[in-house]
């Protein structure tokens, strides 16, 4: 068997099951119960520095100050 082919074969067979197993692992560890807390808090996390809510027009704002 040529080595081509061999590589050819795997990459048809299990590097294909290899790589859905990961997909589906990946998945699943993503949307486990537990990991609500820790989703919220990376999305919120561009928000934890803020100490006042944003200027409707902050260009007006500066030039009448």
């Amino acid at each position: 068997m040529e080595t081509y082919s061999f590589l050819r074969h795997l990459a048809d067979s299990w590097f294909l099951l290899a790589m859905t197993v990961t997909f589906l692992g990946v998945c699943l560890w993503a949307f486990r119960p537990g990991s609500r807390a820790a989703h919220r808090d990376v999305a919120n996390s561009i928000f934890r520095n803020d100490d006042r809510p944003a200027e409707d027009h902050p260009a007006q704002s500066r030039k009448e100050a």
